[in-house]
């Protein structure tokens, strides 16, 4: 028989308890090393928030944006394949959560898209010779008393993917959908809260264009390369909790540092190696190795979700990415186990943007669906019946949210919703662990 959840299209959560370390102090003495010694917490905003959207609506918004966003990836996926030379490399950009923050000193504060799939901080700066539209202030480093350029010889405009120089290091970011930033690589003062941290490397984009970056005035890259900003912290971690996708009044939340450490010995923390990619350092690569569905181990063969020499396949963990993609082969798996056991005829109109669909009964606001567990190494992730299937009483349909790709698959945010997902770089490790977002 079936293991199977019931789902409400109004959700009642349990609560867990969480355990981090205690709250940073901002006095000058924690501040005076180039890297931060502490921790700080910052509020995350979902791109769609303060839009009338229904539940449903955000997952599909978020989609179509998700689409782009896989291209993106399964483009740098074939480069990394390739012998050939570019002039650029392609990086993923843009996301899903926006995170407030101040730059310089006197600070100027603006939003910035958070991206777990890049990694250098950047902002639009004066004289700006190209930039898009944005609400804040463009920033003006010559009012800020502690801006400074990066000479040539500094470590981390090696780092850089492309670079050039004159008086000081030039970049050049370029994202897959043609978008790009680029200006010069400085260091400045950035605050979160009251948190500051000085001799941070960022971005100082004169020419900025494309799509994208729009519902900020930047990106912070928290990807794994030198150039990000967990990886710029003394303390290389950082752990994020993702309300509800219907969750309208309250915030997500990031920890970054000391303030992202969770009680080890809490039995439901599940804890998988991060596994590296030389082809893309940036990302944060997981071994998923199987899924189950309603008890019923799918037989996905083990090569399926596996790096391959030349850099392509894998699995990925983004939060810039709505909906999980699976290799095409799983997912098939996947859609035909959820088809039979769920006892609902199949929605084959297509008018919701998602894959696997169901038509509900007249007037139903529950369902029973079959559990579903990750089988990632050394971590059996079960996830909540909300974080994989989404209903909508008034069309009369429910849907998985996952969607099949090729050469890539990635876990998306929806499934992470309601966990403290915690990304230690110096540990080379991921865990997760169920609570209630809402109330952190």
């Amino acid at each position: 028989m079936a293991t199977t959840t019931s789902l409400s299209f109004v959700l009642a959560l349990a609560v867990f308890t969480l355990f981090f370390s205690p709250a940073f102090s901002t006095s000058r003495r924690a501040l005076e090393h180039p890297k931060m010694q502490k921790g700080f917490r910052v509020r995350l905003k979902h791109v769609d928030s303060g839009k009338n959207l229904t539940r449903f609506e955000r997952i599909q918004h978020g989609v179509k944006r998700g689409r782009n966003r896989l291209q993106r990836l399964k483009a740098m996926a074939l480069v990394a394949s390739s012998s050939s030379e570019i002039e650029s490399p392609v990086l993923p950009g843009n996301g899903e959560y926006l995170m407030k923050l101040s730059i310089g000193t006197p600070p100027e504060t603006y939003s910035a898209i958070l991206d777990t799939g890049s990694d250098l901080i950047w902002t639009q700066c004066k004289p700006c010779s190209q930039c898009f539209d944005q609400s804040t202030p463009i920033f003006d480093p010559k009012k800020s008393s502690s801006f400074s350029k990066l000479p040539c010889s500094s470590q981390l405009c090696d780092a850089l993917p492309q670079s050039s120089c004159e008086d000081s290091c030039e970049y050049l970011y370029t994202y897959g959908d043609y978008s790009s930033t680029q200006g010069i690589l400085a260091s400045e003062t950035l605050t979160f809260g009251k948190a500051s941290v000085p001799n941070v490397a960022f971005g100082c984009g004169a020419d900025n264009e494309g799509s994208g970056f729009s519902q900020g005035a930047g990106l912070v890259g928290l990807g794994r390369g030198p150039l990000s900003l967990v990886s710029q912290l003394n303390e290389p971690k950082f752990s994020y909790c993702l309300t509800s996708v219907d969750e309208t009044k309250t915030s997500s939340t990031l920890l970054m540092g000391s303030l992202a450490s969770v009680n080890a010995s809490s039995s439901a923390i599940k804890t998988t190696p991060l596994i590296r990619n030389p082809s893309q350092p940036s990302f944060y690569y997981l071994s998923l190795e199987g899924i189950s569905v309603g008890g019923t181990r799918l037989p996905i063969k083990k090569s399926t979700f596996s790096l391959q020499d030349d850099g392509s396949g894998g699995v990925i963990i983004d939060s810039g990415t709505t909906i999980t993609y699976l290799e095409e082969s799983a997912f098939n798996l996947v859609a035909k186990e959820f088809t039979s056991q769920i006892d609902l005829p199949v929605d084959s109109s297509g008018s919701t943007g998602l894959e696997v669909c169901f038509t509900l009964p007249s007037g139903s606001t529950k369902m029973e669906v079959p559990k579903m567990v990750f089988h990632f190494d050394g971590a059996d992730l079960e996830l909540p019946a909300e974080n994989y299937m989404i209903g909508d009483s008034s069309m009369r349909v429910a849907c998985l949210a996952m969607g099949s790709s090729s050469g890539m698959s990635i876990f998306g945010n929806v499934q992470q919703q309601n966990m403290v997902v915690l990304h230690d770089l110096e540990k080379e490790t991921l865990s997760f662990l169920p609570a209630q977002c809402d109330l952190l």
